[in-house]
């Protein structure tokens, strides 16, 4: 239990009613989960409005509210913290009330479209191989030194991301990293938070539902730099165009990694098969579990960040040597009559061809390559057609399903992908709403060394139809597939 004084401590308050001396229990911005001796913060979102629900939140124990605009009727009994913004004033609340514990650890945060999930785990698990305890905040799980906790979004809101921080701290972590995306940043959810440091991946077109334009969405990217303190690093990918646009404006010390560029740190791949891949980093050659040159991008992220966390270079490439690919993400199972599956979280235009190049890079030419792929409903839907242009371009045969519909028709969705489908690449192009019949029809097609790619829901265990989740695993089905043959 806190003072209200205390909490509100690092926060610029426009105006407080009442006394602000006395004892918070919890707080909230759910009026649903208050109880007694609670400080609600009155949140304004995109389908409700936390003001509307500051009476309940009185009757269910709410002793002080934090607000935007005042209530018609004040209460005597209760405290009343107006303030500009209340996203941004819950993130320094919730710092404040969970002790700072973004400041007891060293919190790494990594921002960009594609490659946050993959660069953000490897760096968890390459820092536990250097010995020390670290957490994870990913699309994938949430993970305090060993226990692994639910994840429903990239990043969590800010009393969640808080809890958590300081469950990592309580647990003896020194490290945290963590996905920071777009939506979190401009909805202020990492409001309060101190980073070590910041890594940008990259930036392609993605949530333009949204964000409306691609330079509100890179903008969105540019203000986590921006809010960067001195005391941390900025590294960037100066591969990507935008690489150095991030660093404008930025007050901390700045750093790029590339491939194809001249950067601070640089790798290239010597070889590349579907078992791993063989980079060279500063002169010594690298065996690693990971494909393509995306994959190189991310593991050269990982190890240009732990250098900057003052880690010792041999020892980093010597255990990045050892890591293992992240769920979900280019995941492949051989089936004993030959035939490659490939599961990919790939679901932006970028990821999907960055994929399908790797795959044909490798490839000798002779495999077909079969593509299952769908996309997102009540999402951006712009993107749709661009991914049906690329995937019908850089595969061979094209089964366009259901990902997630949500609330839109998987009919639509497929049409909106059909019309970026140049008339030459249409004839090797089906369609089959069910997402399991789809996988099954494209390893009815594939014969021994052929290679299917099962886009767009890689780690998910679920399908999101017309508002509720079934149980879905893209591997489990193909493990099933595959288990057949050796019973056959």
């Amino acid at each position: 239990m806190k003072t209200l004084n205390k909490i509100l401590q690092n926060l610029n308050v426009t105006k407080i009613i009442g006394g602000a001396d006395i004892d918070i229990a919890d707080i909230n911005f759910d009026s649903r989960k208050i109880g007694n001796n609670q400080l609600f913060i009155a949140l304004k979102g995109v389908q409700s409005d936390g003001h509307n629900y500051i009476l309940k939140a009185i009757e269910k124990g709410a002793v002080a509210i934090v607000c935007e605009l005042l209530p018609k009727e004040i209460k005597p009994e209760i405290t009343y913290v107006l303030v500009v913004d209340s996203h941004y004033a819950l993130g320094y609340i919730a710092s404040e009330f969970y002790d700072n514990p973004s400041g007891k650890l060293k919190l790494i945060g990594v921002t960009g479209t594609n490659g946050k999930t993959t660069i953000a785990t490897l760096l968890h698990n390459l820092f536990k191989k250097l010995g020390y305890k670290s957490g994870l905040i990913s699309t994938v799980s949430n993970i305090v030194d060993e226990e692994i906790v639910a994840s429903t979004h990239t990043t969590p809101d800010a009393i969640k991301l808080n809890e958590l921080l300081n469950r990592m701290v309580d647990s003896g972590c020194d490290y945290c990293f963590m996905e920071v995306s777009s939506h979190s940043i401009v909805q202020n959810r990492i409001a309060g938070l101190n980073f070590k440091g910041g890594i940008f991946t990259n930036i392609t077109q993605d949530h333009l539902d949204y964000h409306k334009t691609f330079k509100e969405y890179i903008n969105a990217k540019k203000m986590f730099f921006d809010n960067l303190p001195n005391s941390a690093f900025a590294l960037t990918n100066i591969d990507d165009r935008n690489g150095e646009f991030m660093l404008q404006n930025c007050k901390s010390k700045k750093y790029s990694f590339a491939i194809h560029s001249f950067a601070d740190f640089k790798c290239r791949v010597l070889e590349s098969h579907f078992e791993g891949m063989l980079i060279d980093v500063k002169g010594i050659e690298v065996w690693t579990k990971l494909i393509g040159d995306f994959n190189a991008s991310n593991l050269l992220a990982v190890y240009s960040t732990a250098i900057l966390l003052d880690q010792k270079s041999y020892e980093v490439l010597q255990n990045i040597s050892s890591l293992n690919s992240v769920k979900g993400r280019f995941e492949y199972i051989r089936s004993s009559n030959g035939i490659t599956a490939i599961i990919d979280y790939a679901h932006t235009p970028d990821a999907l061809k960055n994929v399908l190049t790797t795959i044909n890079q490798i490839r000798s030419g002779n495999e077909q390559l079969i593509t299952v792929v769908g996309a997102g409903g009540d999402r951006d839907k712009t993107k749709r057609p661009i991914m049906g242009k690329i995937v019908s371009a850089l595969s061979n045969k094209v089964i366009l399903t259901s990902d997630n519909p949500r609330s839109e028709n998987s009919n639509d969705i497929i049409n909106d992908m059909k019309k970026g489908i140049q008339p030459i690449f249409i004839k090797n192009t089906i369609s089959i709403i069910d997402r399991k019949e789809a996988i099954k029809t494209a390893y009815m097609f594939a014969k021994k060394s052929d290679i299917i790619l099962i886009a767009g829901k890689g780690h998910e265990n679920y399908q999101e139809i017309n508002g509720v989740k079934k149980h879905f695993d893209d591997k489990e089905i193909v493990e099933q597939l595959f288990k057949n043959v050796l019973n056959c």
